[in-house]
């Protein structure tokens, strides 16, 4: 098997010809910016991702996970040279404004660099992720001293951070966290509590760890609304910047999971002798609103997560396709003589695959979308344009982590049914690939909890503006769509999804209204899912029309009509790559999107069955 993870052509399709990332390049914050530098940063990240961090990533599940012995946690050994290389490299944080160390670089630019790492070894890759979520997160709220004493050093990876929210009693339910906080004669805080399930809670890639932890303040009221957020070094840091004694923050052992087992997953305990310190971030009693920056960016790493297994599934599966000999042609079966041939030749594996590539192809041009509008955010000419943007992200990021969590799982399961039974041994890399996909479904909430956000706050924010611009945008790609020849029947399926997912939603507002909470609260993922697939559609077909125009010019090009373009794919790279956009739309469009007209009136029944029957009948 090769190396090959992630499709870089695609990559840069989704940046130069579907977004337009060049636009960026004419706004004064991203000026110094050019296609040129981006390509050379892509290529720099591919290289480092299959030299440094796949090599390492069999290796970190298998034969050098993350271990905890005499009451120290280590990381893989092997994750020690490619860390020390990241670091170097300045990949922590190249997104991050110069004056905080890092280069700047759109945030469109560096997802792409973030699925080239993570579908190499996302294991590690939650190391440095999470320290920049929180060092980001001290550089937004902190104080200037409390950036230059800890975001500084985190942003370089000298030092590592992590995000200390799970509780054994407090999970999805944050309010009940019982983890405390007492005020101290010199400003400080006394910090006292044990938190669960802390990726990167410990280890020895780095000799300094920065908690953010949130806590109760003695005193302050019950729930998310009297909860604070505290930065809590494992060693006190001096007034010189050097470190000090142990603060008091002890692991007491880490999780022994059914994947990423180069992630060390701790119980970390605070306080256990009373020494242990933290200085409030923020102000008192803001901790949720300060610390759902870091969850947001967080979603979306974890959507990325998604991407980035069902990328690397979908590739091997595709490379296996076509050099695993099994069986003759189907027309062929009677044929004694036929020979067998690669499986990528079977109806079955060509709808597998078909199915897997239309998917992944579709959350990438999503996922780069999201991160397009964080850049647009951060260069928008008028508020307008800055509110709009920023509506975008507030309405996408719980689909993008619900919706690609659920569709990775399924499309690793998928890449193991096309490898068959060596799929499911350890020879291959897709049984991997299954157990740690599935994790991403559950951490940073779960997507039940994203679909209630999604539900319950994101298609009502902004008065609905926000869902009402999406769709307005689709209405755009759908009208595009219908006149052009290749794409016309289809567009009427992806504008019939979108007809019957904009009237449930419509509904949403007659159950709120009634106070009949049950319907939308119990069907909340189906939806989440339902409009995830509506907007997979849009981007699908946004990238076929872009590709139906590429290939007119390159058939006009070559002197050759349509039909004779279409037998030019097996010696031209570029016909195959557009050939690949049309049939993604297509086959979305016939064996995806006709489904949402049912599951929405599925919906629309009102059944309440699950709600209605006796707990005692889920088991006798």
């Amino acid at each position: 098997m090769g190396n090959s993870i992630v499709n870089t052509r695609d990559q840069r399709f989704v940046l130069y010809e579907q977004i337009g990332i060049d636009k960026l390049f004419t706004t004064d914050k991203y000026s110094g910016f050019s296609r040129d530098m981006v390509d050379m940063v892509l290529t720099e990240a591919e290289k480092f991702a299959v030299e440094m961090l796949l090599p390492a990533y069999d290796i970190a599940d298998k034969q050098d996970p993350a271990t905890f012995k005499d009451g120290k946690v280590h990381a893989p050994v092997c994750f020690q040279e490619p860390y020390r290389r990241y670091c170097e490299a300045g990949w922590i944080g190249p997104a991050v404004p110069v004056e905080l160390g890092g280069q700047g670089l759109p945030m469109s630019v560096f997802a792409a660099c973030l699925e080239l790492f993570g579908a190499a070894n996302y294991a590690f890759q939650m190391y440095p992720g999470l320290t920049l979520g929180a060092a980001s997160m001290i550089a937004t709220h902190g104080t200037p001293e409390q950036v230059q004493k800890y975001a500084l050093k985190m942003f370089s990876g000298e030092w590592s951070g992590t995000m200390c929210l799970t509780e054994p009693g407090a999970g999805s339910d944050v309010g009940a966290s019982r983890t405390s906080a007492r005020k101290l004669p010199d400003g400080t805080y006394s910090i006292t509590g044990t938190k669960c399930f802390i990726s990167s809670g410990d280890h020895d890639l780095t000799r300094q760890i920065v908690h953010p932890v949130l806590a109760r303040i003695e005193g302050d009221p019950p729930g998310t609304k009297g909860i604070s957020i505290f930065i809590v070094p494992k060693y006190r840091v001096e007034a010189d910047g050097s470190l000090g004694k142990a603060n008091d923050v002890v692991a007491s052992n880490i999780e022994h999971k059914m994947g990423i087992k180069g992630s060390a997953t701790c119980t970390l305990n605070f306080g256990e002798n009373g020494a242990c310190t933290g200085e409030l971030l923020g102000n008192e009693r803001e901790g949720i609103k300060i610390m759902f920056q870091m969850m947001n960016e967080a979603r979306f790493g974890t959507g990325m997560q998604g991407l980035d297994f069902a990328s690397a599934a979908f590739e091997h599966a595709v490379q296996y396709a076509k050099e695993r000999i099994q069986s003759k042609k189907i027309e062929d079966f009677t044929n004694p003589a036929a020979e067998s041939v690669a499986i990528i030749n079977h109806a079955d594996i060509r709808r597998s695959l078909l199915w897997m590539k239309a998917h992944v192809e579709g959350m990438r041009a999503m996922n780069y979308f999201i991160a397009y509008c964080i850049d647009q955010e951060h260069c928008a000419a008028t508020e307008e344009e800055k509110e709009r943007a920023k509506g975008f992200v507030d309405l996408l990021t719980p689909i993008c982590k619900a919706y690609c969590t659920d569709r990775g799982v399924e499309i690793c399961s998928l890449g193991m049914d096309v490898f068959g039974g060596y799929g499911y041994c350890s020879e291959y890399p897709m049984e991997q690939y299954v157990r740690d996909v599935k994790i991403a479904t559950i951490y940073e909430g779960t997507n039940y909890i994203q679909s209630l956000d999604f539900v319950g706050r994101k298609l009502g924010q902004n008065k609905g503006k926000n869902i009402m611009n999406l769709f307005g945008e689709i209405t755009k790609i759908i009208q595009s769509a219908k006149s052009v020849e290749a794409l016309s029947s289809y567009a009427v399926h992806l504008e019939n999804a979108m007809n019957s997912t904009i009237a449930l939603t419509m509904r949403l507002g007659q159950w709120a209204k009634s106070l009949d909470y049950i319907i939308p609260v119990m069907n909340a993922r189906p939806l989440l899912m339902i409009v995830g697939d509506v907007v997979i559609g849009w981007k699908l077909f946004e990238a076929a029309i872009i590709a139906q125009e590429k290939l007119a010019a390159l058939y006009a090009r070559l002197g050759v009509n349509e039909a004779q373009g279409r037998a030019l794919a097996k010696d031209n790279s570029e016909v195959a790559f557009y050939q690949g956009k049309l049939a993604n739309a297509r086959y979305f469009a016939s064996n995806v999107l006709p489904t949402i007209d049912g599951r929405c009136a599925c919906i629309g029944l009102t059944d309440k069955t699950p709600v209605e029957m006796a707990e005692e009948s889920f088991s006798v």
